[in-house]
């Protein structure tokens, strides 16, 4: 049979398949050979060992759409990817490693910034702004308003879409809005660390009421970028695309090149200065990781 990897745990691999049934299944050993593994969202084909008992093996997976590396996971429509505008605060060099992520799996992304009543209006229309031409679609919200609910299937319903971002910002309660059968612990905020707690430890599927599924994966505070070398990066923030060719020359990293036409657009506002600063930050990470 087929059928579609909900969860992962611990080297099993819950699988709902064409009868309607979840069946726990092991991977067989081929795909440590081959270097590969299952992942949430992935379409496999199993072999049922044990029918009763609804226990199988994972044979071979099917041919993916996508795939990424952190959070591990296949087969996603989109990502809505959800940052607090305070407690904790954002870390907006985290926020690009996600997008570039995203971007560079084919994954478009919806932008969530929550808990608005934490922020004034001229903080909320700065993000939204500053994001706009970055993602598919940007958003802030509370999960205290009326409609939040509402608000979250209409981005959702009909799709798998991929849960991500840093723990604390709220991930839990939307996914109790979404899916009140998953019944996901909403983690506390440390008061010393101002950050959250990880309430999520693995990625799972969850169908949402109305269609379609929404991934639950853990929260976590680094992102680490991976095949991407530092002059790939300018290709990733398309801001800077209506630009291109323009600088005085065509190798321009956009750092302090003389005649540099994004470095411009950035100083007189045309380019975000939030989204040009964590460029920078970007590129020299990954320029000073490759010194080393």
């Amino acid at each position: 049979m087929e059928g579609r990897i909900l969860k992962g745990i611990g080297g099993f691999y819950y699988v709902l398949a064409d009868d309607g049934r979840e069946y726990e299944c092991r991977a067989r050993g081929i795909f440590r050979k081959d270097g590969d593994k299952p992942l949430v969202g992935d379409m496999v084909r199993i072999s049922v060992i044990d029918n009763e008992a609804a226990i199988g093996s994972v044979d071979s997976i099917l041919e993916r759409k996508n795939r990424l590396i952190r959070p591990e996971a296949a087969n996603v429509d989109q990502a809505l990817l959800v940052f607090a505008f305070d407690k904790p605060a954002p870390n907006y060099v985290l926020l690009d490693r996600f997008l570039i992520t995203l971007r560079r799996s084919n994954v478009p992304c919806i932008l969530l910034f929550n808990k608005k009543d934490l922020a004034d209006a001229v903080q909320v229309d700065r993000l939204l702004n500053a994001y706009k031409d970055a993602v598919a679609d940007v958003r802030a919200l509370c999960a205290l308003e009326d409609g939040f609910k509402d608000t979250l299937k209409e981005m959702l319903c009909g799709h798998i879409s991929l849960l991500a971002g840093p723990s604390g910002v709220g991930k839990s309660t939307i996914l109790n809005a979404l899916c009140p059968g998953a019944l996901a612990e909403t983690g506390e905020i440390s008061k010393k660390l101002k950050r959250g707690k990880h309430t999520t430890r693995h990625s799972e599927l969850f169908p949402i009421e109305g269609g379609g599924y929404v991934m639950d994966t853990p929260g976590f505070t680094a992102l680490e970028l991976r095949d991407i070398e530092a002059d790939e990066v300018r290709d990733e923030y398309p801001e800077f695309d209506p630009y291109a060719g323009e600088c005085r020359f065509m190798d321009c990293m956009h750092i302090k090149e003389p005649g540099c036409v994004i470095r411009e657009a950035a100083a007189n506002g045309a380019i975000p200065q939030i989204r040009y600063e964590n460029y920078c930050a970007v590129y020299s990470e990954l320029n000073d990781r490759k010194r080393y």
